[in-house]
């Protein structure tokens, strides 16, 4: 690699990882936010409602595993 392709790859791997790590704090502030609800519902009895929203969080998390633990990049 160049001194010239250096500063360039750097750029771009940096831009890579803010872009991700704006992803998982949006994905955490969705996370806080249906907790939040779920914590309401049970404060006024609906458990049921809760509990069905925390199941759905659980789905989320499941699908979202990417932003959790992402997956190993492509080699360059």
């Amino acid at each position: 690699m160049t001194n010239a392709q250096e500063p360039q790859s750097s750029a771009q791997e940096a831009a890579a990882l803010v872009a991700e790590l704006e992803q998982a704090e949006a994905y955490e502030q969705r996370l806080r936010q249906l907790i939040a609800e779920a914590r309401d519902q049970f404060a006024a009895g609906n458990t049921s409602v809760a509990l069905s929203m925390l199941n759905a969080a659980l789905s989320d998390i499941d699908s979202a595993a990417d932003v959790v633990a992402p997956s190993p990049r492509a080699p360059r």
